[in-house]
Order: C-alpha cells, then structure tokens, then sequence
C-alpha cells in the first residue's frame, strides 16, 4: 500500500524573507543556502520527525488566528541557544524540564511562534 514515510520540507510563508532567513541565521545559526533554503540531516537517534494535529483552538502552536503549524528545531545546546536569544533580545519561555527532553519557545521578527528541543541524554 502506498503511504507517506517521512517529512520531506518545511515551508512558512514570510512578508520578508530575506530579512527572515537573516534573522534565524544569526538568532538560531541556520545557514540557508539561497532559495533553496538549508537541509538538515539527523542528528540524534531515534529522534524521528513528529507530526500531530493540535486542535484549533490551542494556544500551542500561536495564535491560532494567525499560525496554522510550528517548527520544534532540534538543539544541541539548549541553554546556550536561549542565552544567545536573550543576548538578541528574543524573548524565551522559560525552559521546560520533560522525560523526552528540555524545550523552550519563541517567536520570530514575523511573529511565528517556534520551539527548541534539546533531547534528552542518555
């Protein structure tokens, strides 16, 4: 039977996206290769992609009015990148201690409210 098996892109509209793709390489390190934008390879194991439905009216993923999806970026220092977004004046939720690992929140220029995830260590 013929069946999705994975996520093959993430695309989000932006007003400016050169001033976006800008900002989330300086604020997150993401280097974008032009247009074509920047390929991640996994990094962790078994850290499979999540994809989930959350029901419209959650705050979870913004304000559902205005975000219909997130992006949870994978870091490999957690405390270091909320550092680096403070020193940007990116506001962060404070980090959150799970057994599947430490997450915290922002939002972007754009207002796209965005998660970081450091897995958990083993």
């Amino acid at each position: 039977m013929a069946k999705v098996v994975g996520i093959g892109g993430v695309f989000l509209l932006a007003r400016d996206a050169d001033a976006l793709r800008a900002w989330y390489e300086e604020a997150l390190g993401i280097e974008f290769d032009g247009d074509s934008g920047v390929r991640f390879n996994q990094v962790v194991d078994n850290a499979g992609l999540v994809f989930n439905l959350v029901p419209h009216s959650s705050t979870y993923i913004g304000e559902p009015e205005r975000q219909s999806a997130m992006i949870n970026f994978l870091v490999r220092d957690l405390d270091g990148m909320v550092e680096r977004l403070a020193e940007l004046d990116v506001l962060t939720e404070p980090i959150d201690d799970e057994p599947s690992g430490r997450f915290s929140w922002a939002i972007d220029p754009e207002g796209n409210r965005f998660k970081l995830w450091g897995p958990p260590s083993n």
